[in-house]
């Protein structure tokens, strides 16, 4: 049974772990395939953060994040971004922390979430997201520089919560 918590600050290690080998392969999120330890805990583990982990036989298998879209009058809207450790995809993590965080964001008190940058290659998310009741609300040609494939187009998706 996969276990989603707010994430501790003993969890980073965990995190750490996850984000480098998602993030190095550079065929999924903009973050530099050399991104630092510190960069990482900058960009998953600060206040005004809403870090989450999900575990599975009691190790950290996957984590995402809620943080407002934008400051003012944006703020109503949050922002998510979601990494499952490839030795752990497609056993569910990736659903089950997307279904937690539309619940997670509805408690929080946002009434919508967007993902601002979704690299068009990555069909199983796209897939999860549509399932999930995300839209395609818009596409940015060639805004993502994939690692094998060159540039490519990222879509904009939102869904009410």
């Amino acid at each position: 049974m996969i276990k989603i918590r707010k994430a501790k600050d003993t969890d980073f290690e965990d995190v750490w772990n996850i984000f480098h080998q998602v993030v190095k392969k550079g065929d999924t999120f903009a973050f530099a395939p050399e991104s630092t330890r510190e960069e990482c805990k900058a960009l998953w583990m600060q206040p005004g953060i809403c870090t989450y982990v999900a575990e599975l036989h009691g190790k950290i298998v996957g984590t995402y994040i809620l943080r407002k879209n934008q400051p003012g009058l944006g703020a109503h809207v949050v922002n998510a971004a979601y990494m499952v450790h490839p030795r752990s995809q497609g056993q569910g993590i990736g659903k089950a922390m997307g279904i937690n965080s539309i619940k997670q964001a509805r408690k929080l008190g946002f009434s919508a979430i967007q993902f601002n940058f979704v690299v068009s290659t990555n069909i199983v998310a796209i897939q999860l997201w549509l399932k999930l009741g995300f839209k395609i609300v818009g596409t940015v040609p060639k805004a993502f520089n994939h690692g094998k494939l060159g540039l490519v187009d990222v879509y904009v998706m939102h869904r009410f919560v």
